[in-house]
């Protein structure tokens, strides 16, 4: 069996080609926080964003998050309205590594408590983030066929960030949403407080 490496080829306009993937990730849009956003939204034909058919797989890469409000939660949910409602039902597991900054503890396991199912909640994607002014939430959230009538839609991914505690936080979500209707938008947003700061990346996977 022939192993494929991924490599990166190039960056030309906002493209990063990827071999391992046979298609090109694509830059649709960057929202970022002016230090008052309550909510982060992406939402189809609005604001220069795409999120349908024109892609299978789409990316959120979350930079430098940080909160207003000390020990809050990173979360999102998706809209089959185009925005109107985002309370699309869905069914996810979580599970996180932690570790301190003393070293003195660590430990890696399921968080129930995170986990969905059959909700209408927004999802959480990272737990008790601190908002000392070097803490901050990073990672990546990939939606796969967000556009497809007939199947449901999944979603994962990864982050890692400081807790209020400095902890190092590195959290795994999993999940589908629910529906065999488009889901058109997604929205990010703190469980308390605002997003005092960062940016949001919507990209794009081709299938070539």
């Amino acid at each position: 069996m022939t192993g494929i490496v991924s490599q990166n080829v190039g960056r030309t306009s906002g493209l990063i080609k990827t071999v391992s993937a046979g298609g090109t990730w694509t830059l649709i849009k960057t929202l970022t926080s002016d230090g008052s956003d309550a909510t982060m939204s992406f939402v189809n034909g609005s604001d220069d964003v795409t999120l349908d058919s024109t892609y299978p797989i789409y990316r959120f890469s979350f930079i430098n998050m940080h909160p207003e409000t000390d020990e809050v939660f990173f979360r999102f949910n998706g809209s089959a309205d185009t925005g109107s409602n985002y309370n699309v039902t869905k069914t996810t597991t979580f599970f996180n590594a932690i570790h301190p900054e003393s070293g003195s503890e660590s430990s890696l396991g399921y968080a129930a408590g995170f986990d969905l199912a059959q909700s209408t909640a927004f999802q959480t994607i990272g737990a008790e983030i601190g908002n000392d002014n070097d803490q901050c939430l990073n990672g990546w959230l990939q939606l796969f066929n967000p556009s497809s009538t007939t199947f449901v839609k999944h979603f994962m991914g990864v982050e890692a960030h400081n807790q209020q505690n400095d902890y190092l936080y590195n959290g795994y979500i999993g999940g589908y949403f629910n529906t065999t209707s488009a889901v058109d938008a997604v929205q990010f947003k703190m469980s308390s407080g605002e997003i005092q700061g960062g940016k949001i990346k919507l990209y794009g996977l081709s299938d070539s």
